[in-house]
């Protein structure tokens, strides 16, 4: 496994970091195991993994309370990153959207982030988060000034729960807003080898400002491991079923997905590993890019996961999976 620091927080972090929406189950995943789960996280530690990033909107709190029982006696092995900002409670903030039964909104607020701090506290059995984000900035009508958001964070850190601040899904104006309020050691935003839109602003921005990266759906919500084939349906409440997230997994755009990945075969006899592990590492590769965010349904996806951050690809290989990327152009 490969450590990089979170930006200027001195906190060394895994290459591969376990993501743990799907841990927090619900409709959108179709259910979830948690013996399974408990299962994933214990392994993906075990294999050089320490950063888990989680949120209390992962199953309405499920996540963070599973990843709690899991970290009990190795807690000071775990770098522990959560979120704030998507509250449900009650109608403060700004209404995002209705799921499972949950009216969610976008809440900025120091009042909620004083209670949603306690929550996740409490959720994952420890007294301090390593990493604390923000899920998605605040919008109207109660945009709450950044300034705000940021004193707060600030003080948690002064009270020694949290140790860095990091971002998640902000702009680039966003991103400096936030910075003239402190440090922030991390931004987390969607990228992958089909999602290439950060690589125009937020990717070399950060890059310049030392600021680490935390990219998520990396694998595409597994189309990139070549294991969705075109017989594959999914759940029309499942997530992947939600196309406007991912085009490519219509069946009109699946096939040339699918040939991509089937050409590197050599590369996957090369480096001894599989698929997914091959774009993880391609990913780590990429400019700007410190972190990798991957989900992990059983123990077996989660070793195989953590296995990809010891993969260096050669420069040549980097180069020729970009080429093959931007040879798909744009979805249907």
């Amino acid at each position: 496994m490969q450590y990089r620091t979170l930006g200027n927080s001195g906190i060394e972090a895994s290459v591969v970091g376990l993501g743990t929406w799907v841990t927090g189950g619900g409709q959108m995943w179709n259910g979830v195991d948690d013996s399974e789960s408990a299962r994933a996280i214990s392994v993906a530690l075990d294999n050089g993994v320490n950063l888990i990033d989680t949120a209390p909107a992962y199953g309405w709190g499920h996540s963070e309370t599973v990843i709690g029982q899991v970290i009990k006696g190795r807690r000071d092995k775990v770098v522990l990153a959560t979120k704030c900002g998507m509250w449900w409670d009650d109608a403060r903030g700004s209404f995002h959207f209705a799921f499972d039964g949950h009216d969610t909104y976008i809440s900025l607020r120091p009042d909620t982030m004083a209670i949603e701090i306690e929550n996740s506290l409490r959720r994952l059995g420890t007294d301090y988060i390593d990493l604390y984000q923000i899920h998605w900035p605040a919008k109207e009508p109660e945009n709450t000034p950044i300034a705000d958001t940021m004193a707060m964070l600030m003080k948690f850190k002064e009270q020694g729960k949290i140790r860095a601040i990091g971002l998640s899904n902000v702009s680039v104006a966003q991103l400096e807003e936030y910075r003239a309020g402190g440090a922030v050691a991390s931004d987390q935003f969607r990228y992958s080898m089909l999602y290439r839109a950060p690589e125009a602003d937020i990717l070399p921005h950060c890059a310049a400002n030392n600021i680490a990266t935390l990219t998520y759906m990396s694998l595409e919500q597994g189309l990139l491991t070549g294991k969705v084939g075109m017989n594959r349906k999914f759940d029309p409440n499942e997530f992947r079923s939600n196309e406007d997230w991912n085009a490519w997994f219509k069946l009109a755009n699946r096939p040339k997905v699918l040939r991509m990945l089937a050409g590197w075969e050599d590369l996957v006899e090369k480096y001894s590993c599989r698929l997914a592990q091959l774009v993880i590492a391609w990913t780590a590769a990429q400019t700007g890019v410190t972190h990798v965010l991957c989900g992990a349904r059983t123990a077996t996806q989660a070793e195989q996961n953590a296995d990809a951050g010891g993969i260096i690809l050669d420069a040549a290989d980097v180069a020729r999976m970009r080429k093959n990327a931007l040879a798909l152009g744009e979805p249907r």
